[in-house]
């Protein structure tokens, strides 16, 4: 064989996906062998998070230790592995928690990884991906449910697609603090229960019970639970509204939680059974489900398959900022001009620290730039922002979107370098570069002209900016010329210097 026909296979690479969950953690560490993938280690742990969390929405320092101590746990697990291939997500309770910052960045320093929360619809969207793994085409038309401690994420999807997408406030912890917090299950208790979880479901019932689905799947520890504690006399691996009613019988029967006795449902998980039962329940009867088979997989599978998208340049978020982009009915082309040049721009700086994720942040921030457009020119930069900190952007973290949103904001009027402080430490330099190159790229391309690439090069030294044109170019665009002077007036309020260069 010829030797420089011979395709070299890739190397073997280990990912490992961290969910924080509200009422347990996960680990999960695959090796991805040319796409063929094996679970190297699973670690869970209990920490209770949802349980930790007070009336004003703060973490009590118990759960807070709790957590820091299993994440330095599954950090020692993690060394070794390269950093761009962990990713941990926080879920409903770090979502629900206030000032929640300062837990996460020594989150971020146990684990040895940053710790990022998603928003609910992400959550569901990652689940979804989790889940219907290793499904093939069978049955194409999928309900995903997982009850969470803090939240339950519905989906329904056709294969590989989701189409329906809810994060619901429904959890087994919070349904137990509501409902059984005495630790009694009285049937009063119980039936409350039960009418508040189809009510939350309500709402979106219709749309659910419309769109129909040739399998239902549940997954969590606490559908598992409730497969466990019904398997005693079933003799496949479904759960029907038959062993949701037996099991509620049961429970109402102990009539208290440290009295309940079912088959194959620890002691841990017994503290939060009548609520995850509770939950489905409500489910089953608002969504008119028949049976439900049970997954293994969940929210950490579906993260370790988005984690591999992006380290084979498929990155779902670039997904997610072209729907946006559609949806709002943004000049594709245009934004892609800018982005062309920003991304020009962005490599002058020469800096160790502008790499990896830089361009392709940059670069959705120039493609959603012109996104407030949708509701009014007049202050779109803010409409912009508005729509970015709010909107449900597959595949992106809290974080990420706040970065997102913060350079649509400033790409054009006041340079708010108060907007860049609220920001995580880590991403405040790097904001405040893409949004300076992000200004100039939307100055140059003012005109909209489809055939025109700006001559242009920056140079940075001491902290001023100066940006060179070519001298016969810039000579015969006045307006642009007009356009830099306001700017770097601009900029001067923000102890910015900035300097166009006339080059012969």
């Amino acid at each position: 064989m010829n030797r420089e026909s011979e395709q070299v296979a890739p190397e073997p690479q280990t990912v490992a996906a961290v969910d924080l969950g509200s009422n347990s953690f996960h680990m999960i560490v695959v090796r991805d062998d040319g796409g063929k993938l094996h679970v190297v280690d699973r670690l869970k742990e209990s920490v209770r998070l949802a349980g930790g969390l007070s009336a004003d929405r703060r973490l009590d320092p118990d759960a807070a230790a709790r957590a820091l101590a299993c994440l330095e746990r599954f950090g020692q697990r993690l060394q070794g592995i390269a950093p761009g291939h962990v990713r941990a997500v926080g879920t409903n309770t770090l979502r629900r928690a206030r000032d929640s910052d300062a837990f996460l960045a020594e989150a971020s320093a146990a684990l040895g990884h940053p710790v990022e929360v998603i928003y609910g619809a992400e959550e569901a969207r990652l689940i979804y991906g989790g889940v219907i793994q290793d499904l093939g085409n069978d049955h194409p038309r999928r309900l995903v449910i997982d009850i969470g401690g803090g939240s339950t994420e519905v989906i329904v999807g056709e294969l590989a697609r989701p189409e329906l997408v809810e994060s619901l406030s429904l959890g087994a912890v919070v349904q137990m603090q509501r409902f059984f917090g005495n630790g009694k299950i009285s049937r009063k208790a119980w039936q409350a229960a039960v009418t508040d979880a189809r009510l939350t479901v309500e709402p979106i019932a219709r749309a659910y019970r419309r769109a129909g689905w040739d399998l239902a799947i549940g997954a969590s520890g606490s559908v598992k639970s409730i497969l466990r504690a019904a398997g005693a006399t079933k003799a496949d691996e479904t759960i029907t509204p038959a062993d949701l009613k037996a099991l509620a019988r049961a429970v109402l029967k102990a009539g208290k939680v440290d009295k309940l006795d079912l088959p194959g449902v620890s002691e841990e998980r017994r503290a939060i059974f009548p609520g995850g039962l509770a939950v489905l329940t409500g489910l089953f009867e608002s969504l008119g489900i028949e049976a439900m088979r049970v997954s293994d997989k969940a929210l950490r599978e579906g993260v370790v398959a988005d984690l591999l998208g992006r380290l084979h340049d498929h990155d779902a978020r670039e997904d997610g900022v072209i729907a946006a982009s559609h949806r709002y009915d943004v000049d594709h082309a245009q934004a892609e001009r800018v982005a062309a040049t920003a991304i020009a721009l962005l490599g002058d700086y020469d800096d160790e620290r502008v790499s990896g994720m830089a361009p392709r942040l940059l670069r959705w921030a120039a493609l959603l730039h012109e996104i407030g457009l949708a509701i009014s020119h007049k202050g779109y930069h803010k409409h912009g922002e508005y729509i970015l900190r709010n909107a449900d952007l597959q595949g992106f973290s809290r974080t990420d979107q706040a970065v997102l949103a913060t350079l649509v904001r400033l790409h054009r009027g006041r340079f708010r370098a108060d907007l860049v402080d609220a920001l995580p430490t880590d991403w405040r330099d790097l904001a405040y570069r893409l949004a300076l190159v992000l200004r100039l790229a939307v100055i140059l391309h003012r005109g909209r002209d489809p055939d025109m690439v700006p001559p242009v090069w920056l140079e940075v030294e001491d902290g001023d900016i100066y940006l060179h044109c070519e001298a016969d170019w810039l000579e015969e665009r006045p307006l642009t010329q007009a356009d830099l002077a306001r700017e770097a007036e601009l900029l001067a309020r923000a102890d910015i210097r900035l300097e166009t260069v006339a080059d012969d």
